[in-house]
């Protein structure tokens, strides 16, 4: 089990050692490129010399230095990071505790001192990036008849607010998330699918930085600054200007390389006539997905694994080994795939703790209180896992609708992963759909229309605790991606629905539908009644 896992944390320390080989290539390429542009408005062409080899290697150095600081702060979620109001009050309470002379002057908790280090990560990346802008910027743009002396100093001081801007825009709008795409391509064509948008993005980013850095030279003494004529002027701006663009295309090619690198599918196969891929082919995945470190992007990339070969018919010999007869590995290929969702339903249930009951809806949309405001925090957090409950829930409801032809021996239905699956999915969408402001209590049958519509009740002035907090702030980011995830759960359970619709039925008229499909314990959310009505609405093909 230690090698299989072992071998496995090898997959990212090849990927990320194959992306610091193939960036060496684009910026050798740009280098040229514009060494060459640059020798039109010069009075000389590039030609070589004892420095260029020099300062070749300082621009490569440049680079290398941002891809690494890159992958270090890179993640497949967003995670939290403490912001500079919650770090100045933990030292000042640290030192006041300290010279009180309290017993517990550490009031920091766990998930505080994580992110104080994600934040420290965050910053350490733009330093790093001000620092490579400097230095690409100066070996890049440097020539011995505009930039000389003191007017090198200068320019390197545009190329460090060059770097610094380019940095703070790559955290605040978190590009460090790693994005999984839709459909895997081959690696070549995504990332020259991604070579427009990129292009895009480093023309922008260096026009911004072209004029927030002209204004910041105003500010320098004036032998920092260019001496001559106007059109020598002329010519050391649009010098900055095609360099920044340069240096600009390098590092956004250089994020696109890592992302295509990265979230390219791994196979968690042993190879196809091996003695392990005879006895037990699912090991290795199953060793990635319970071994690896929570929310690492191994994780990541044995979740998408797992999904693909539950809904493709690619490898149906590794699905098909899911359903062996001690049913061990069906079990536990269901646990990891529910655990995410499990985690979304209680941090929502947290969420809705404290959530105001007695507001009428004129008070609750004048004032917000610091309760509510905390209790949005959590609901939004939340969702930092969306990418992973989507695999799982993709994943556990086809191998579900799959083991109704599949599963020969009839272990998703005696082990009752069958009953688990769906409560589980039932109680997060309950969970998910009263974030989205939705009422969630039992509805009588003589309210319920037969289009599923709910007949007004007599008006109280007060309304459920979870949906007074967020129903009325539809359309924000949060109600986005609770509708995505209610999609995503709907999706999954019609898909089982579908598959085994007569049996649910059968179940139905025989009063054995809870027994059959509902666990007995109670869910996380909700009530065992909720989910079988709730089950009743996807029998009848009317919940939405």
């Amino acid at each position: 089990m230690s090698s299989t896992s072992s071998s496995s944390s090898e997959i990212i320390k090849n990927r990320f050692l194959g992306f610091l080989i193939w960036q060496l290539i684009y910026p050798t390429i740009i280098y040229f490129i514009y060494k060459t542009l640059l020798s039109l408005f010069t009075y000389h062409f590039f030609s070589f010399s004892l420095f260029t080899p020099f300062f070749f290697l300082i621009f490569h150095s440049s680079i290398l230095l941002f891809s690494y600081s890159l992958s270090t702060i890179s993640s497949p979620q967003v995670i939290p990071s403490a912001s500079f109001t919650e770090i100045s009050s933990s030292i000042v309470r640290f030192l006041i505790n300290s010279v009180i002379g309290s017993r517990t002057p550490n009031v920091s908790t766990p998930s505080f001192r994580n992110g104080v280090r994600n934040s420290l990560g965050f910053v350490l990346f733009v330093i790093s990036s001000a620092i490579s802008g400097l230095i690409a910027v100066v070996s890049l743009c440097r020539n011995s008849d505009l930039f000389d002396g003191f007017e090198l100093i200068g320019l390197g001081f545009r190329g460090f607010v060059f770097g610094l801007i380019y940095g703070v825009h790559y955290v605040y709008l978190k590009r460090w998330v790693l994005s999984f795409p839709i459909i895997q391509r081959p690696r070549f064509f995504s990332f020259k699918m991604g070579l427009p948008s990129s292009a895009r993005i480093a023309l922008k980013l260096s026009s911004l930085s072209f004029f927030c850095s002209a204004l910041v030279v105003v500010f320098l003494p004036d032998k920092y600054k260019s001496k001559g004529t106007i059109w020598k002027f002329i010519v050391e701006q649009v010098i900055f200007y095609i360099g920044s663009i340069a240096v600009s295309l390098c590092w956004e090619l250089s994020h696109l390389l890592h992302e295509v690198l990265h979230t390219k599918r791994c196979i968690f196969a042993p190879p196809i006539g091996s003695a392990a891929a005879e006895t037990n082919p699912s090991e290795p995945l199953l060793a990635a997905l319970e071994e690896s470190t929570p929310k690492s992007l191994l994780q990541y990339l044995a979740y998408l694994d797992l999904c693909m070969t539950c809904e493709n018919n690619v490898d149906t010999w590794r699905r098909a080994a899911f359903f062996e007869e001690t049913g061990e590995t069906y079990r536990r290929v269901v646990s990891v795939c529910l655990r995410p969702l499990e985690q979304m339903t209680s941090k929502l249930c947290e969420g809705f703790e404290g959530s105001p009951t007695e507001k009428t809806d004129r008070f609750s949309r004048q004032l917000r209180s610091p309760t509510d405001m905390v209790n949005e925090l959590k609901l939004d957090e939340s969702f930092n896992e969306f990418q992973l409950c989507e695999w799982s829930a993709r994943a556990v409801s086809a191998l579900t609708a799959r083991s109704h032809k599949d599963d020969r021996f009839g272990v998703a239905q005696l082990s009752g992963c069958n009953a688990s699956v769906m409560s589980t999915f039932l109680s997060c969408l309950l969970a998910v759909e009263a974030c989205m402001g939705k009422k969630t209590h039992l509805q009588a049958p003589q309210l319920m229309g037969p289009t599923s519509i709910k007949w007004a009740t007599l008006n109280t002035g007060k309304r459920d605790g979870a949906t007074a907090s967020v129903g009325k702030r539809r359309g924000g980011p949060l109600h986005g991606k609770a509708y995505a995830m209610a999609d995503v759960l709907r999706t999954s359970i019609y898909m089982i629905v579908s598959v085994f619709h007569n049996e649910m039925m059968g179940s139905t008229k025989a009063g054995n539908l809870e027994k059959d499909w509902i666990v007995g314990t109670k869910p996380l959310y909700g009530t065992c009644d909720v989910l079988v009505q709730k089950l009743s609405l996807f029998l009848d093909f009317r919940a939405s």
